[in-house]
């Protein structure tokens, strides 16, 4: 059986290679040539259109193919246009940062065809391709089954860090408060540094606490290892800005919450620092500055000019997780771009805002 992967970006690229490393079959399509030249450099198969992709997979019914591009509408049209060209019994498998809803929505549209719908949560990043990827699988049982070669060697070890969640949907939604829980935990690191820098007077060493957190503390993690090593390389962050973007799994944590009754005030502030980082200009605080001299005559701070950014541009497939280090962060490649293009390097494209009732659309 060969797998099928739809897009072959930082993520997709990454997979089918650690695919092939692990002996199994895959093809690949882009509508990036060189993305695509890149995965039959590595051995996998190359496909230049979707057509040609499915022809390569063998028979009707047994056919898997992964889509791993933007979610939101990019995925939607990919779905949409695999649903059209597949057959009953085939696997379409979303390891996107979809939101769950939608997940819902397409697994009872495909089902109605006859075709599976999985849903694979999938964490690792550009660290994935050595490290192997963390996979929230969801979806039906007998379809898991028949994709557990490859899962098996696209996580860190056959029996390590994936497993079935449940019902198609599942995967996402655990994907999802994953995230958010990612964005608190990055919040509180942020924040815990930002105040051992400002105690200018014990003239603390950022590197050296970073390093010794890491051995024996109760907040060792991942996260501080990349920060450790960050610092001790003596990564500038002067020329970074402080925009973070957000690819939508915080905001549908909160609106789950919301909708749960259940408290998550850390992933609500940190999901609103992020908000708060992507405003050029804050009207609440300009308004906060009016109101101030209104009623005390207090002096005010005018703006000379807004801030000016372009984009570092996002890793590519195969290249080693040091070129997105803190400390190799080339300012000199930054470039502006559509804003299409930006959200879709930095991650954006996942923002659709969910409404109505448990389960609406």
């Amino acid at each position: 059986m060969k797998l099928g992967m739809i897009g072959l970006g930082k993520m997709g690229g990454n997979m089918v290679l650690r695919l092939v490393q692990g002996g199994q079959g895959v093809v690949g399509y882009d509508r990036s040539e060189e993305s695509v030249a890149l995965i039959e450099g590595g051995g996998a198969q190359g496909a230049r259109t979707v057509d040609e992709l499915i022809a390569a997979l063998g028979e009707p019914g047994g056919r898997a193919v992964w889509v791993m591009v933007p979610s939101g509408a990019i995925t939607q049209g990919v779905i949409d246009d695999l649903a059209e060209r597949l057959a009953p019994g085939d696997i379409v498998i979303d390891g996107g940062n979809s939101n769950f809803k939608d997940t819902m929505r397409r697994a009872e549209a495909l089902a109605e065809r006859g075709i599976h719908m999985v849903d694979v949560g999938t964490s690792g990043g550009i660290w994935g391709l050595k490290e192997g990827y963390a996979m929230m699988v969801g979806g039906p049982q007998e379809a898991v089954e028949r994709l557990r070669p490859f899962l098996e060697v696209l996580a860190p070890a056959p029996d390590r860090g994936w497993g079935r969640m449940g019902p198609s949907g599942s995967g996402h939604y655990v994907k999802m408060v994953h995230n958010g829980i990612e964005y608190g935990m990055m919040q509180a690191y942020a924040e815990g540094f930002e105040l051992l820098h400002a105690r200018e007077d014990y003239g603390l060493d950022m590197a050296q606490i970073a390093e010794l957190w890491r051995h024996g503390s109760v907040i060792r993690s991942w996260l501080l290892d990349l920060t450790a090593e960050a610092l001790q390389n003596q990564a500038d962050f002067s020329q970074l800005s402080d925009y973070v973007a957000d690819s939508g799994e915080g905001r549908w944590t909160v609106i789950d919450s919301i909708e749960l009754g259940i408290p998550a005030p850390v992933i609500t502030l940190a999901t609103q620092m992020r908000f708060r980082s992507q405003q050029e200009v804050s009207y609440a605080g300009q308004m906060l500055s009016a109101m101030r001299r209104a009623f005390g005559g207090h002096a005010v701070k005018v703006l000379e000019s807004t801030r000016q950014e372009s984009v570092v541009p996002e890793v590519q497939p195969g290249e080693h997780p040091a070129a997105a280090a803190p400390q190799n962060i080339d300012t000199g490649t930054a470039q502006t771009q559509s804003a299409g293009r930006e959200a879709e390097q930095l991650g954006e494209t996942g923002q659709e805002r969910t409404t109505g009732e448990r389960g609406a659309e």
